[in-house]
């Protein structure tokens, strides 16, 4: 089996600006900060970044890395809507294509299996096709006869994940209690990475949980990085919960461009190491 072992910044390394990423977890759960944060820091742009999004989608665009955001959601959980995005939507800064959950899932699904798209009902009699005039819909070829939205597949360059565990040749693990479409993200994408918060011996990850808890397998991803407490500040259960504190200071910062250059100069300008560090001195 193949070592995949990659350190953040050899991951980084193969996201250029123009690209569409694909980042998983949900809302403020499970999100690869770790990645995220080297991405912002790398400086590229004119990102298209596809996600239930949280902090990831926020942290990007406060960044300068966005151009479009496609999306069911754009929320911190515990609070309703994530403050960057808020605010970049209002100013029109970034682009929006904002779809039905399900029809999420639906163009992830369709791009794994490669087809241009997959029918499903999600959206019908809903504002969503009158906001996305580029949504089509198909008839039944069949006796029903029946419409349904065409959804378009979401192909993806790069995919970021985050799992609780993982072994050098790239399987990984969660052990909380949804796997969000990690392994849907992966498929739909070129090339995919996963974070994870420890990398374990071949062959051991079913020690640690069943074997449907091994939501990704080698054969999905080009590296794996361990990053503990990589997704800090969501969620990681049951490794760690969300850090509410802490998302509470992200989102008062976000409130101005002063507050949150004082944020950034804290937490962020540094590696990942110096971020760990600060968050550990409060």
């Amino acid at each position: 089996m193949a070592d995949l072992v990659l350190e953040i910044d050899d991951i980084v390394r193969q996201i250029s600006s123009g690209m569409t990423i694909g980042i998983g977890g949900w809302g403020s759960r499970r999100k690869p900060m770790a990645l995220v944060r080297a991405i912002a820091r790398a400086g590229v742009r004119d990102l298209t970044v596809v996600s239930f999004g949280g902090p990831d989608v926020g942290l990007l665009i406060a960044a300068g890395a966005v151009r479009r955001v496609i999306c069911g959601f754009v929320s911190l959980d515990s609070i309703p809507l994530e403050p960057h995005y808020r605010r970049a939507r209002q100013a029109g800064a970034i682009e929006l294509t904002e779809l039905d959950e399900g029809m999420m899932q639906f163009g992830l699904l369709a791009a794994t299996q490669r087809l241009p798209f997959l029918p499903t009902r999600a959206g019908l009699g809903s504002d969503v096709l009158a906001i996305n005039p580029q949504l089509r819909t198909v008839r039944s070829p069949y006796d029903d006869g029946e419409e349904l939205v065409a959804v378009p597949a979401l192909r993806l360059d790069v995919a970021l994940v985050h799992l609780n565990r993982a072994d050098a040749g790239g399987n990984a693990q969660y052990l909380g209690p949804d796997p969000y479409f990690d392994d849907l993200f992966c498929l739909a994408a070129d090339l995919a990475f996963v974070s994870c918060e420890r990398i374990v011996q071949a062959g051991t990850l079913t020690q640690t949980g069943p074997p449907q808890s091994l939501l990704i397998n080698r054969a999905m991803v080009a590296g794996v990085a361990q990053t503990p407490h990589g997704a800090h500040f969501t969620s990681c259960v049951p490794d760690y919960g969300r850090d509410e504190a802490f998302q509470v200071s992200y989102a008062k910062a976000a409130a101005s461009d002063e507050a949150w250059e004082s944020f950034r100069a804290r937490y962020l300008d540094g590696d990942e190491a110096a971020y760990q560090e600060a968050v550990s001195r409060g």
